[in-house]
């Protein structure tokens, strides 16, 4: 047994671990697109996320945690291999990720080579058909027996399994999106796939386990489209709405690098958004998705409470990247920017973590698989880029040099410290933010010299080399029944 499993068995022999002679059960909880807007973390004048703030009072809330890239793919990949995008190559939506590393052996993968007992539902990998790892579990649900079949993926934003009004498009926000839509529904909430993943998860949760247990439960809200009941829409009057803070010419400063990201439309979405009248409307929708989202992790957290697991299961939530509302006249993520990878982060741990303690330590998703390894004593998988923040959880001030990284495509990545962001893009061009004084991140201060040592510290945590881009879609047929791949020729 390992230095680390003994410690944490010593520490939560009260808490029942080492009574029942069994590593701890793990409760992974992802939600989706759901930015820093939390309560405990007092981002957000508004936000109504009692949930998760319940769940951060019980244990530790990594306040400066940061995605390993802004885009759910990349990100979710990173976080389930634990090797971050420069890496794998993995960058996009548009990149299956098994056929380029058939060997890897993925997060819930790990523990069930390791005697746990595996489950998962909702979203927990990307969502679309072949993203999955259908060898990681024992067990996956999905609220339509027709996901499966399509190859372990999509449901969500489909008119025969999920939620949406009668007529669609209904706010006429955005016409570079199609998705990007949003409005209240006169349905209950146990119509929507998030509620029947919640359900499924509390079930699991009541019952008493033979194994130690995984359970990944996925969250989709709030991606988009913001279609949720109309009771939370209720909860956010537009009246008390607050747009956020920007300034004028906030670009001006950016590098043309910037403009120039995979998928980003900036400024031209949000001047859109900004002419129909819609900004607003779009932060009210936005925030009854986390609402709605945060109920639905409340249904989950009650059902471990009741039952017989709560003592001797760690409970990690995280989100796959953040959002922008129109800061940086920008709109959803894709930028390296503080709203596209500052994520909530929260860990408890029986035993291990005290209540309601909080680190300001730059703590980046690609760490939670050597985190959750070291906490159930699991063999350490050589693999993977991250480092464990099993450290922090006990000392949370703990002195911590390494900085988060997130990468947006080859050769584009910014770090995250206690006090700094730094950007380089892959034509050299530079941005820096200094969040003691600029926690907006309005002045680049990149280009003035007496920043040089600030930024040569931070540039020797950059990737020494980027992976080229793994082949696109297209370059393979992919058999939804077999879940396997062959090269098109393309």
């Amino acid at each position: 047994m390992n230095h680390t499993r003994r410690s944490f068995l010593a520490a939560t022999a009260g808490a029942g671990f080492a009574a029942q002679n069994r590593k701890p059960n793990v409760l992974f909880i992802g939600v989706d697109d759901w930015r820093d807007w939390v309560g405990c973390l007092g981002t957000h004048p508004l936000v109504k996320t009692p949930n998760l703030d319940r769940l951060a009072a019980r244990g530790l809330l990594f306040t400066n945690a940061h995605c390993a890239a802004p885009v759910c793919n990349a990100s979710r990949t990173a976080l389930m291999t634990g090797m971050n995008p420069a890496t794998t190559g993995v960058y996009a939506n548009s990149q299956w990720w098994r056929p380029a590393w058939p060997d890897v052996v993925t997060l819930p993968g790990w523990f069930k080579q390791n005697g746990y007992h595996v489950a998962g539902g909702g979203k927990m990998f990307h969502h679309e058909p072949g993203f999955n790892d259908p060898g990681a579990w024992h067990e996956y649900f999905y609220w339509n027996d027709r996901i499966k079949k399509d190859g372990w993926g999509g449901g969500y934003q489909s008119p025969t399994m999920d939620v949406q009004p009668p007529v669609i498009p209904v706010a006429g926000a955005n016409d570079h999106r199609k998705n990007f839509d949003f409005a209240p529904v006169d349905r209950p909430d146990a119509d929507f796939p998030d509620y029947k993943v919640a359900t499924w998860a509390s079930d699991f949760l009541r019952r008493a386990q033979e194994k130690p247990f995984f359970l990944g439960a996925g969250m989709f809200r709030p991606h988009i489209s913001w279609y949720v009941p109309r009771k939370y829409f209720d909860l956010y009057p537009l009246d008390k709405i607050e747009l956020p803070k920007t300034i004028e010419n906030d670009l001006d400063d950016i590098p043309a690098a910037a403009l120039k990201l995979k998928q980003v439309v900036i400024p031209q979405e949000h001047r859109a958004i900004v002419k129909k009248g819609k900004w607003k409307l779009a932060i009210q929708a936005y925030l009854a998705a986390i609402t709605f989202s945060d109920a639905m992790v409340g249904r989950v957290l009650d059902a471990l409470d009741a039952g017989p697991n709560k003592n001797n299961t760690i409970v990690m939530l995280w989100s796959d990247h953040g959002y922008h509302l129109g800061e940086k006249e920008a709109w959803h993520k894709f930028t390296l920017w503080e709203e596209s990878t500052r994520v909530p982060l929260i860990v408890h741990a029986p035993g291990l973590t005290k209540p309601g303690t909080r680190s300001s330590r730059p703590a980046g998703l690609i760490d939670l698989y050597p985190t959750l390894l070291d906490l159930c004593g699991l063999p350490k998988n050589p693999r993977l880029d991250g480092q464990s923040l099993s450290p922090l959880l006990n000392k949370p001030h703990l002195a911590w040099e390494r900085p988060a990284l997130t990468t947006a495509s080859a050769g584009d990545h910014t770090l995250r410290d206690d006090r700094w962001r730094y950007i380089r893009y892959a034509d050299g061009s530079e941005e820096l933010y200094d969040h003691r004084s600029d926690p907006k991140e309005w002045r680049n201060l990149a280009a003035q010299p007496e920043h040089r040592a600030e930024k040569q510290r931070l540039a020797r945590w950059l990737p020494k080399s980027d992976h080229p881009g793994v082949p696109q879609k297209p370059a393979y047929r992919f058999d939804p029944a077999t879940h396997s791949w062959t090269r098109s020729g393309r």
